[in-house]
């Protein structure tokens, strides 16, 4: 992980010194850059004005993901890196993420920089850090060799008015980014290492933070009557898990996240193309989200009580595979037609969510899982479906969700869809028709929540990046960590003015 060190503004930045030897430098500011006396200027004048001509050459007018670089301007100072971040009325978390994310990018071959900010950005300067810090992730576990160019980038310096109060946000920040890691590492791993049991022993790794976990078994799962879990399971000779994590941060009941821990996805009988099945790997994006929440939370202190639970299963083809036509038998009682084998995660969640629901009473649940195809043709991979019981409960999500970048949108549900689940020899069916179908799914999994307030976030476009950007190289994403952790936020305020 990035180190970020904080400290008081660099001189060079007030016109009150020289700069260090082989500086480099980067400026985060917005169009009103080149303020008489702000930092901009003082840089100009140190550079006998090599800054400005290159700004006018460049075009830099400091706009969102705009940036302007200036090689050795003058002897002791190495390279200078203007990033902008647009007006100051349109400055908010996602944008100074993105920023300090683009800024690390720019300076990634070498191995420290100091990051200073103008105007309005210094408010939001631990975010910057925490762009920088996700924007430097790098999965590289199985490479025998360095590639060539691998950040070097090791060390960020912060210069701020208020060195202190930094220090105390980016502990917090740092926090969530070490869950986001360690979401983005599960994702990432291969589906031969990865397999439930393995993910099952990560998870109590747990422990060591302070975090209750306990792992329920095949046998257990079995004699608790998890057969629509077990079914999706049946056809892997790697055994099926449910792993429960519980932070106990208050008295108060508490907050359940619920995750679809399918580590690797064939499809079962009714199998997928071959076309891009590796990435089935991912399927358990959503199990490791809530794990990385769980991390987050316990690592920040956070004073919410919250639970974590998932569902880990493999699902594979064999001899003893479930068919397209079985009927199985939910923890709750109630019975499913299995017309589709690849509409498996609903199973692992319905299973999930009776249990969590029955066994710990939560104020709310929120499930988190790469369900559907549907919803990525409803919303590509900008952001993630939303489905909710819960008025309050999925305003407060989409309004994390907007506070974060990790954005949502919220889709319809009713008895129109919900009927349309009906099943000619069991209480319901697992797939509908290819209309509305992430919907369904949604609807499908509202039958196991009761009244407990609940929503559904459909995942499966934003797990994983095609593309790399800024805070995120291609690969894993670790989408729901932030968004979870600010959720909890909220509930510790509210708990504390209560």
């Amino acid at each position: 992980m990035l180190d970020i060190q904080i400290q008081a503004p660099f001189p060079i930045l007030q016109g009150k010194g020289a700069p260090e030897s082989e500086q480099t430098l980067v400026l985060i500011t917005g169009p009103d850059f080149d303020n008489a006396n702000g930092p901009f200027s003082h840089l100009d004048a140190a550079t006998g004005g090599a800054l400005g001509r290159a700004v006018a050459i460049s075009r830099f007018k400091g706009q969102r993901d705009q940036s302007c670089v200036l090689l050795a301007p003058c002897a002791a100072v190495a390279r200078i890196v203007l990033i902008g971040c647009g007006p100051d009325e349109e400055l908010d978390i996602p944008t100074m993420e993105a920023a300090g994310g683009q800024a690390a990018k720019a300076v990634h071959d070498t191995t420290h920089a100091d990051l200073a900010f103008a105007g309005r950005c210094a408010e939001f300067a631990a975010h910057a850090a925490f762009g920088a810090t996700i924007g430097r992730y790098r999965f590289d576990l199985y490479h025998t060799e360095e590639a060539e160019n691998a950040p070097q980038l090791q060390r960020l310096h912060l210069g701020v008015d208020n060195p202190d109060a930094l220090r105390e946000e980016w502990e917090s920040l740092r926090a969530v980014a070490q869950g986001v890691f360690r979401a983005r590492d599960l994702v990432s791993e291969p589906p031969n290492i990865l397999n439930p049991p393995e993910f099952a022993r990560r998870i109590e790794t747990l422990r060591d933070l302070g975090v209750e976990v306990e792992i329920l078994n095949a046998a257990t799962l079995r004699e608790l009557g998890f057969g629509a879990l077990l079914g999706v399971a049946q056809g892997s000779d790697q055994e099926a898990r449910v792993a429960i994590m519980r932070y106990r941060g208050s008295e108060e009941a508490p907050i359940a996240f619920i995750g679809k821990g399918v580590t690797f996805d064939s499809g079962g009988i009714s199998i997928k193309p071959a076309a891009g099945m590796d990435e089935m790997k991912t399927d358990m994006g959503g199990a490791a989200a809530v794990v990385g929440a769980l991390e987050a939370v316990a690592r920040r202190k956070a004073k919410t009580h919250v639970i974590g639970v998932v569902g880990l299963v493999e699902n594979m083809l064999s001899g003893n595979a479930q068919r397209p036509g079985d009927v199985v038998r939910s923890y709750a009682g109630k019975t499913i037609e299995v017309l589709n084998t690849d509409a498996e995660g609903r199973l692992v969640l319905a299973d999930v969510l009776a249990y969590a629901k029955e066994r710990f009473q939560p104020r709310l649940m929120v499930d988190l899982a790469t369900l559907t195809g549907a919803i990525v043709v409803s919303l590509g991979h900008v952001r993630a479906g939303l489905f909710s019981t819960d008025d309050t409960l999925a305003n407060a999500l989409f309004d994390a969700g907007e506070e974060t970048g990790e954005a949502l949108w919220r889709m319809p549900m009713g008895k129109a869809y919900d009927r349309q689940l009906r099943s000619d020899i069991a209480d319901m069916k697992n797939i509908t028709g290819r209309p509305g179908s992430s919907i369904t799914a949604a609807q499908f999994l509202a039958r196991f929540v009761g009244d407990t307030p609940w929503a559904h976030l459909d995942i499966a476009g934003v797990a994983w990046r095609s593309d790399a950007a800024p805070q995120c190289p291609k690969g894993a994403t670790g989408f729901g960590v932030r968004l979870l952790d600010a959720l909890v936020r909220r509930h510790e305020q509210s708990d504390r003015a209560a």
